[in-house]
């Protein structure tokens, strides 16, 4: 099969289990794949997912201290929802935008692939702790931005890696101190694991970086200006601080766009 149909199997893969390998194997073998110039019809509801984790409006997501094993699993479920979403959200970039260069879908397939890798990360940590994906409420904000999104792709890029996904830079630092105070095993455990995200986040937000000012460039616009006036347009959440300008940095904002960023700041 050809890399966009693929990248749609994966998409619509029900099963986390079945989409993480279908995505990591995808992007091993993706380099021997053609790239259709029309995006694939999807014959099966997109995304793919599970009956549980039970979605919610964010507000109903409880919060608990991580302190606690009980508030520990919780939020490793938060992130390992976060991560799944993320999976979904790459391979959907690679699945659906048509008129991109071939180095797009492959980037965005590598991003599938890495964000499987944290997902399994995440679901054997929390098995460790008696519990499994699905067994919390989660909310979908993620994947609603996705869905409005869905047919520009300049603002996909703009409002998913370059602001929902880079709001993990700016909190990971802070969930990794609470856990640290904790102490336990299981805490110290899952510090290890959002070294490697944030490691990675930072990639994946270059990657969206990268086709941001790419198709701004294609298009003749302003990347400053026309990121604000796509916040506006499709109601994009506010970014609060602390920022983490030293990962912004390294995933490629430029100084114009974090003074932006600070100036939005009530």
């Amino acid at each position: 099969m050809t890399l966009r149909v693929r990248a749609l199997q994966a998409l619509c893969a029900v099963s986390p289990q079945d989409k993480v390998a279908l995505a990591q194997a995808l992007f091993r073998e993706a380099a021997g794949l053609p790239v259709e110039s029309e995006r694939p019809a999807a014959a099966a509801p997109v995304p793919g997912r599970p009956d549980r984790p039970l979605l919610v409006h964010p507000a109903r997501v409880p919060r608990r201290s991580p302190t606690r094993p009980e508030g520990l699993a919780a939020l490793l479920h938060a992130i390992a929802h976060i991560e799944f979403n993320a999976i979904n959200l790459a391979l959907d970039a690679a699945w659906r935008f048509d008129g991109m260069p071939r180095e797009f879908h492959l980037d965005w397939l590598r991003v599938a692939a890495e964000e499987a890798f944290h997902f399994t990360l995440l679901a054997e940590h929390l098995a460790s702790l008696g519990h499994a994906y699905g067994d919390f409420a989660a909310h979908d904000n993620l994947w609603q931005m996705c869905e409005k999104t869905a047919d520009d792709v300049v603002a996909r890029m703009a409002l998913v890696p370059r602001t929902l996904e880079a709001r993990g830079l700016d909190a990971t630092p802070q969930i990794q101190s609470k856990l640290r105070q904790a102490r336990t095993p299981a805490a110290l455990r899952s510090v290890e694991i959002l070294d490697v995200i944030l490691r990675d986040e930072v990639g994946h937000v270059a990657v969206g970086n990268h086709w941001y000012r790419w198709l701004c460039a294609r298009e003749g616009l302003e990347p400053v200006a026309h990121y604000g006036a796509l916040v506006e347009r499709y109601a994009a959440p506010r970014l609060m601080p602390p920022f983490n300008d030293g990962a912004r940095r390294k995933a490629g904002f430029s100084e114009d766009e974090l003074a932006w960023l600070r100036a939005q700041v009530p």
